[in-house]
């Protein structure tokens, strides 16, 4: 038992990349895409209780010590928690025959479904290494600000809800939905902008310092 669980666990991780092609795909062709995830009851459009509801659910389960709010060190338990389902669910796909451990003609099956999905998609366009990944950068912000009050996120997603329903109809359409994330990207666009501009009128302003002699 001890051996297929080492098994599991190597296998998962180094078969990781390779599952992602194959499996990406094959979920694509069998169930379309739904258009917000937290339409719970398929009309496509949020309720404000569905729109608010997927915020704070997701904080409520992993407030582990129930106090109402999420520690740094509970959003992490929850992350390590999820990568290890990940894996063990990569590992099922690939062990087809359930017997714990994945075979040779297993993983060769999984490598050309891999093979095939990539062909299919084309090549990918290279990206530059940015650092840190966006969860580790999210934890980074996290330890930075303390733990997060569970109603004051339910304060912010019921005003984002107001927000975003534009005719006022207690619901949020996937069209009032796309125009409220462009709008928001735009309204960052604007504030980055200004931020550099501030930034580089500072830099004009401050005299420049006198070399050390």
């Amino acid at each position: 038992m001890e051996i297929n669980e080492m098994h599991k666990t190597l296998l998962a991780g180094g078969l990781a990349a390779l599952m992602l092609a194959s499996a990406g795909v094959a979920i694509a062709q069998q169930a379309p895409a739904r258009p917000m995830r937290a339409d719970a009851d398929g009309d496509s459009r949020l309720s404000q209780a569905e729109f608010v509801g997927q915020r704070v659910q997701r904080l409520t389960a992993i407030d582990s010590n129930r106090d109402g709010s999420v520690s740094a060190d509970e959003r992490r338990a929850a992350m390590q928690a999820r990568r290890a389902g990940r894996a063990d669910a990569r590992f099922d796909r690939l062990d087809a025959n359930d017997d714990g451990a994945v075979s040779r003609a297993e993983f060769d099956a999984a490598r050309e479904a891999g093979r095939e999905a990539r062909a299919d998609r084309g090549p990918r366009p290279m990206r530059a290494h940015r650092g840190p990944g966006r969860g580790e950068r999210g934890m980074a912000r996290m330890e930075a600000r303390g733990p997060v009050a569970i109603a004051d996120v339910q304060t912010r997603a019921e005003q984002a809800f107001a927000r975003l329903d534009a005719d006022h109809d207690g619901f949020v359409t996937a069209a009032e939905g796309r125009a409220g994330r462009q709008a928001m990207r735009e309204h960052r666009r604007e504030r980055m902008t200004e931020r550099r501009a501030a930034h580089q009128a500072q830099r004009q302003a401050s005299p420049p310092v006198p070399a050390s002699e």
